[in-house]
C-alpha cells in the first residue's frame, strides 16, 4: 500500500449514515479495477458502504452495468466505465472518468489481473509472459503513475495493489474437494476465504485507521504462511 501525505481531516470525524453506522470514507473517491465480480465487486461495495464514491471498471460493458445497478440498489454512490487496463488509452479514459464524475481520486484499488497459462511456468511461451507482465505489473504501475498527481492535489490518498498468495507459494488447481483440501493443508489454511473478508482488509488499509500503514504486504489467507 502506498499513501502519499496525510489523509484530509474531513474523514477523521467519521460521519455517520442514516442508520447510525460509521462512514469513515465520506467525501472520498475510490477507483476499483476488475470490480464487477468476486473480490473486486466486494471491495467496491465495502468502500461504497463506508461512504466513498466509487468508480468501478471492467472490460465488458454489460458486466459494468450489472455491477453498478447492483451497488446502486444498495443505496451506494457508484458509477462505472469499461476499461482494459493493459491499454494505455483505456487507463487514461478511466482515470478521467473518475475525475469527471466525482471530481478527484483519493483511493486506487488495482485488482485487475490475468492468468492465461495453467501449468508449469517453464511451459509458458513468450506471448503469455508478455501478457502477464502487461496486465499484472505494467498496468498497475502505470495506474499508480496516473492517479498520484490527483491524490497529491487533494492532500493524500491510498493505493492497494491486489495480488495472490501464489506469489509466495505455488498452488494446486482443483476440480474436487479432495484436491482442494490437500491444497489448503499444504498452505496451512483451514478453509477458503470469501471476497467479503478480503474487502474488509482493503477497507482497513484505505481508511483513516491505517493512516500510519504504508509499504506493507498484508496476507488475507486464514493463517497460510503465518509468521508466528
Amino acid at each position: 500500500m502506498w499513501r502519499p501525505g496525510p489523509l484530509r481531516a474531513a474523514v477523521a470525524v467519521s460521519p455517520r449514515g442514516t442508520a447510525g453506522s460509521p462512514r469513515p470514507l465520506h467525501g472520498k473517491v475510490a477507483l476499483v479495477t476488475a470490480a464487477t465480480d468476486g473480490i473486486g465487486l466486494a471491495v467496491a461495495g465495502a468502500l461504497g458502504g463506508a461512504g466513498a464514491q466509487v468508480l468501478l471498471s471492467s472490460r465488458r460493458a454489460h458486466n459494468v452495468e450489472r455491477a453498478v445497478q447492483e451497488l446502486r440498489g444498495r443505496g451506494l454512490q457508484v458509477s462505472g466505465v469499461t476499461c482494459h487496463v493493459g491499454n494505455a488509452e483505456s487507463r487514461e479514459k478511466m482515470v478521467q472518468a473518475a475525475l469527471d464524475t466525482f471530481g478527484g481520486i483519493d483511493i486506487l484499488v488495482s485488482n485487475a489481473a490475468v492468468n492465461p497459462h495453467l501449468g508449469p511456468a517453464l511451459e509458458a511461451d513468450e506471448g503469455t509472459w508478455d501478457k502477464v507482465f502487461q496486465v499484472n505489473v505494467t498496468a498497475a504501475a502505470m495506474l499508480v503513475r496516473l492517479v498520484v498527481p490527483h491524490m497529491e492535489k487533494r492532500g493524500g490518498g491510498a493505493i492497494v495493489l491486489m495480488s495472490s498468495i501464489a506469489g509466495y507459494q505455488p498452488m494446486a488447481l482443483w476440480q474436487d474437494e479432495a484436491v482442494r483440501d490437500r491444497a489448503l493443508e499444504t498452505l496451512g489454511a483451514q478453509r477458503l476465504g470469501t471476497p467479503e473478508e478480503v474487502a474488509q482488509a482493503v477497507l482497513f488499509l484505505v481508511s483513516p485507521q491505517a493512516a500510519f500503514v504504508a509499504g506493507e504486504t498484508l496476507l488475507v489467507a486464514g493463517g497460510a504462511r503465518a509468521r508466528l
